[in-house]
């Protein structure tokens, strides 16, 4: 007969090996990673917009100004506009994160103030909770 696991998510979260003072290089560089990967994304993003501005404006346009034309370009705009500011907002979780290891709390969970799994910061190096306080604070939103 197969034993099974009775452990609940938060149970099996509390056993993972806790963030120590000693992994703050490696999760700063993790962190510096990210900031430049998403740096360079913007960098693209700025930089396709701006082509895409100077291409349907003007008289030297090749492209045509019929309505149709200019709701895609609209609509193309906007939709690098959302993805900027999704990127924008996280490149401020990742400084948030270098600010926490500035003033020695980077790792500790703002609910318990015990240390975040290790795992968990390095899916998400800008948490804030440790994996059973976002449980519960998943579960409080769902109730």
């Amino acid at each position: 007969m197969i034993k099974k696991n009775t452990l609940t998510p938060i149970e099996r979260a509390q056993e993972l090996e806790r963030y120590k003072p000693e992994d703050k290089e490696y999760f700063r560089n993790l962190i510096l990673e990210r900031r430049g990967k998403i740096l360079h994304e913007l960098g693209i993003l700025a930089e396709s917009n701006r082509n895409t501005l100077e291409e349907y404006s003007g008289d030297h346009s090749t492209y045509s100004l019929h309505p149709a034309d200019q709701g895609t370009n609209a609509q193309e705009r906007e939709k690098t506009f959302l993805l900027a500011s999704r990127e924008g907002r996280y490149l401020k979780y990742l400084d948030r994160a270098l600010l926490k290891m500035e003033d020695g709390t980077y790792g500790v969970c703002e609910d318990c103030k015990q240390a975040i799994q290790k795992k968990r910061l390095e899916l998400v190096p800008t948490a804030r909770l440790c994996v059973a306080c976002k449980l519960k604070e998943e579960q409080h939103k769902r109730n």
